[in-house]
């Protein structure tokens, strides 16, 4: 199913999007009900593909899903990968390997918006 706002798609980006999906759920997974988000889960591992536009942000809790998923990615589009993301769409990402934690941050976000309303001094 198309997404919600489809009138700001072009026919391309439209078309490479359900391409994509139709492609991705023939390999078990299942698009989130608010479109973009697709997830796969299996014996407690699992992997989620968040799309923005043509790039695709991947996360997994099992390294062999992982390169499972972006090798069958390279092998049905061309893609590069840019490795681990650090920040994404606004929003910085925080790993720490050792305590397990993945946490999201939105400083630079708020920042821009305190600016632009001239709070940036605010307490």
């Amino acid at each position: 199913m198309p997404p919600k706002e489809i009138h700001i798609w072009t026919k391309a980006s439209l078309q490479w999007y359900l391409k994509f999906g139709k492609t991705i759920r023939k390999f078990g997974f299942k698009e989130n009900e608010d479109n973009c988000i697709y997830a796969k889960f299996k014996n407690g591992k699992f992997i989620f593909l968040i799309l923005y536009m043509d790039n695709i942000l991947i996360a997994s809790n099992d390294i062999d899903m992982l390169l499972e998923t972006k090798k069958l990615l390279s092998s049905k589009f061309d893609m590069k990968d840019l490795s681990e993301a650090s920040f994404v769409q606004g929003i910085e990402i925080h790993r720490d390997i050792r305590k397990r934690v993945l946490g999201l941050l939105q400083k630079a976000y708020l920042e821009k918006v305190l600016m632009k309303y001239g709070m940036h001094a605010s307490k």
